[in-house]
């Protein structure tokens, strides 16, 4: 029974962090590989750590009340961490397992020296590493002094660092508990870290390995700057040998000290090439076992390597699955659709079953695999200019994928040039008749979907899904559609490109479609502008409003003098706009239908920033600039040489954009009116799978795909482990930024601008739409968050078009994510704000409050002093 608190690292593997913690079980499995030296040693179990807990019952109450903390009371969390690190090294060990540990000792050899490592159970996961969280104790000597430093292991468990870590990742202090590794020193004459993958580009082909003398200690604390050596496909191809000043050494009494190396040893590599690659081809062999990237600690001693740690590098965008070994080139989704957080697996099993391409799933986002479209000229050529004028940083990615020798073949073009097929399609006439047409075949599909769909449930309703998915993307991909949105498109850039040629005018377009008729996302935006005309009188609803908290707060709206209108005026805005909501393209997310309290710090702040009517001026206002902006460019036009013809051809372009260029946004909106039906009777189902006692509750069938949920409800039974599992892996995506371009080598390129046209200082971006504009900006990173004032910038990490309620409130717009023709681009100029899209990091680089300049003609912002 007393055995069962130390294991000998032998006997645990990476299966049992539960018994011996993250780094206990590395350690267990490192030992366990061929070839793979580890030095010897046993482990402390979570069981004796949970005695020692047992023993402080006075814990629980604090760690009741750290969980009630938010990770920002960084005060209170470091006087009850101090509080609970007292206590338990307070506790006096029980005999037996101080028995049961020096009996290990006495196996090992009770007077060497040993490393005392915490080994938590949150501790070297796939998802999150916890590096340095916890404490590490080198060179302790004696029984005394191992025992006295598990103690305070133990007790590292809630420093303040580590404290603060698991709630950022959302891990419950009571379900965490402390092993220690008690291992052989190892007393090195070289040591350092390999990370068998390179973790700043993601390249799982490029292996790095820091060096230094002595102990490890000094490169993984950054007390020297080690030696680095980039080791790719067998071969050292960089080296940087650093000047190393100073190692860590043991002391003979116990503990260590910082000595200086001396001045002729300082510039001589710590390792040779040949053990470099000696140390990789060891470092491959571990991440073969443990199946992932690895970020290894290493010691050099007596002409061998030991390893003394391995965990998951936790920081790499996961790579596409692609089945087969050749090279592949992928482009994210997400940064096409403005909005790049994490999808749940349902949302993500939906879109790519409603998809026009085939679509990759990796770390809870999308890519397409753009490889076949590469490796044509032809077709190479088209996708780079295509990408260019939407989002320039992807273009510039995927040029630099080009550049990298022999990555992407490029073959000979075994069809001519132009479109599948050959023909070019008929241009369409300009005729908002077509417009009117391919908007009533969406209301017609949408209503008869909502018909048809009423009495199907059980696994009828996922056969009539899968027919209905097929009618999504026959509507997705209707010629016709098509054509008209490339018409709006293309004319766009015809003015922009011909009167920047003729006139010197910049991004002329911008203004010329300033309130284009039949734009359904605008329209979205000045509607609740009249709901707060509705609502504005009605003193008693403002002040209702001002404390809403609880989503059913339209039935007691209802009881209020005016409530009554007032509600009728939000339902019937939800009626027609309340499938949409941030994150829209995935199904999981609820709509404002679902959490119309969502819409309410809008509809507040239009009713205190906005005089009545102001729906109507606005749009007006938008029209007329339009209309004396193309007066003013066709009779500048007629001065020139062949002027009366370049005015009527750009007069005719004039009609075509403001004729097309409403319905880039009506797909889209379409599209989410089908997938709020989809939503709806989804969660029906999930209903009858509660109530049938299947699952807990209805959200858990969003952590399944499409056909699993399918297969639960034929079979009437879940997998709980896998909806487990499916959480965690979610939650940890949030941790990951997504690349625009990544490859099958797991190299991730975000794109740069490289531009020297922009003042020093300047965040550089794509320009959407034109003007400047300064003010404070709003750094927003949930439309439920707004509270904006007249002249504001909103700045956050991407808009969809559910944001666009807030355009007509704002002065400027800045994104991280976007591009020309995105949704935000294009309300962006529909209502004239300067707009600057995919700027890098906007959202860290600019403070909430600072004040701003935009330049939404040339495409940068400056932060004021």
């Amino acid at each position: 029974m007393i055995e069962k608190y130390v294991l000998d690292l032998r006997e645990v593997d990476e299966t049992q962090a539960a018994v011996a913690g993250g780094k206990g079980a590395h350690l267990g499995g490192l030992s366990r590989i061929d070839g793979i030296r580890v030095p010897g040693g046993f482990c402390v179990t979570t069981g004796a750590f949970r005695r020692i807990m047992a023993e402080a019952p006075s814990i629980d109450d604090r760690l009741e009340q750290l969980s009630g903390m938010s990770p920002d009371d960084r005060e209170g969390i470091r006087a009850l961490s101090a509080q609970l690190r007292r206590i338990i090294e307070g506790v006096a060990i029980p005999h037996d397992l101080a028995s049961a540990i020096i009996r290990a000792l006495a196996r090992h050899g009770e007077q060497a020296a040993y490393a005392v490592r915490s080994s938590a159970t949150a501790e070297d996961l796939p998802t999150a590493s916890f590096a340095g969280q916890q404490d590490t104790y080198l060179n302790v000597v004696g029984p005394a002094e191992i025992l006295r430093h598990v103690s305070r292991c133990w007790a590292s468990l809630f420093t303040e660092r580590a404290v603060t870590y698991r709630q950022r990742n959302g891990l419950d202090h009571r379900t965490v508990h402390m092993a220690v590794v008690v291992q052989q020193m190892v007393l090195p004459a070289a040591a350092g870290v390999l990370f068998t993958a390179d973790p700043v580009t993601g390249n799982r082909t490029v292996a790095t390995v820091e060096a230094g003398f002595g102990l490890g200690e000094a490169v993984v604390s950054g007390l020297v700057n080690p030696d680095v050596f980039t080791v790719r496909h067998g071969d050292v191809v960089a080296r940087a040998i650093a000047a190393k000043q100073r190692a860590v050494h043991a002391v003979a009494a116990g503990g260590t000290q910082v000595v200086a190396i001396d001045a002729q040893r300082q510039r001589q590599p710590a390792l040779t090439d040949a053990q470099v690659l000696r140390l990789v081809r060891l470092g491959r062999r571990i991440e073969a076992h443990f199946g992932r990237p690895q970020d290894i600690e290493w010691c050099l001693a007596e002409g061998g390597f030991q390893i003394v740690q391995s965990r998951p590098i936790t920081t790499l965008f996961p790579i596409p699955e692609a089945g087969d070994q050749e090279n592949h080139v992928y482009v994210s989704v997400g940064h096409g659709q403005m909005m790049t957080d994490p999808m749940k697996p349902l949302g993500l099993s939906l879109w790519r079953l409603t998809a026009l391409v085939p679509m990759h799933e990796a770390g809870g986002r999308l890519f397409v695999d753009v490889t076949p479209r590469l490796v044509s000229p032809a077709s190479r050529a088209g996708l780079l200019d295509a990408m260019g004028r939407g989002d320039p940083l992807v273009r510039d990615a995927l040029e630099t994928v080009l550049d990298q020798d022999g990555f992407v073949p490029s073959l000979p073009d075994t069809s001519p040039a132009g479109p599948p097929g050959g023909a070019v399609p008929a241009p369409v006439e300009t005729d908002p008749a077509i417009v009117a047409e391919l908007v009533e075949r969406s209301r017609a599909s949408v209503a008869a979907l909502e018909r048809d769909i009423r009495t199907r449930t059980g696994p009828a309703l996922f056969d009539f899904l899968l027919e209905a998915f097929a009618e999504h993307r026959r509507l997705l991909g209707d010629p016709l559609s098509m054509r008209v949105i490339m018409a709006g498109m293309e004319a766009t850039w015809w003015l922009n490109d011909r009167l920047q040629e003729w006139l010197g005018e910049k991004n002329a377009a911008d203004t010329l479609t300033l309130s284009a008729p039949g734009n359904v996302t605008s329209e979205m935006g000045l509607a609740l502008l009249d709901v707060a005309d509705v609502i504005r009188p009605l003193s008693e609803v403002v002040a209702f409003l001002q404390g809403v908290e609880d989503d059913d707060f339209l039935d007691e709206l209802a009881t209020l003098p005016g409530g009554a209108e007032a509600r009728d005026a939000i339902e019937a805005y939800l009626d027609r706009y309340g499938m949409r909501c941030v994150g829209e393209i995935d199904i999981t997310r609820p709509r404002w239908r679902e959490r119309p309290t969502t819409l309410v710090p809008v509809i507040l702040d239009n009713v205190r920033n906005f005089e009545p009517g102001a729906a109507r001026r606005r749009f007006e206002q938008g029209r007329q600039r339009a209309q004396r902006k193309a007066q003013d460019v066709l009779s500048r036009l007629r001065a020139l040489p062949g002027g009366d013809e370049k005015a009527d051809e750009t007069r005719r372009m004039i009609d075509r954009v403001r004729t097309f260029i409403g319905y880039r946004e009506y797909p889209k909106y379409g599209i989410v009116s089908r997938s709020f039906v989809y939503r709806q009777a989804l969660l029906a189902e999930a209903e009858r799978l509660v109530r049938a006692g299947v699952l807990r509750e209805r959200e858990d069938v969003f952590y399944l795909t499409f056909q699993e949920f399918h297969d639960v409800v034929r079979a009437q039974q879940v997998d709980d482990q896998l909806l487990q599992q499916r959480r965690d892996a979610f939650r940890s995506y949030h941790a990951l930024t997504p690349p625009r371009v990544l490859t099958s080598d797991g190299e991730a390129l975000t794109g740069a601008y490289r531009r020297d046209d922009v003042p020093a200082g300047a965040l550089i971006g794509v320009p959407v739409s034109a003007g400047t504009v300064e003010g404070r900006a709003r750094v927003i990173p949930d439309l439920a968050q707004a509270d904006l004032e007249a002249g504001d910038i909103l700045v956050t990490a991407f808009t969809d078009p559910s944001w666009s309620p807030l355009f007509v409130a704002v002065a400027g717009l800045v994104t991280e994510v976007g591009g020309l023709m995105t949704h935000g681009a294009v309300i962006a100029r529909e209502y004239g704000l300067p707009a600057v899209v995919g700027v890098q990091r906007a959202t860290r680089l600019i403070r909430d409050g600072q004040r701003i300049r935009v330049h939404g003609t040339d495409g940068y912002v400056e932060i004021l002093p």
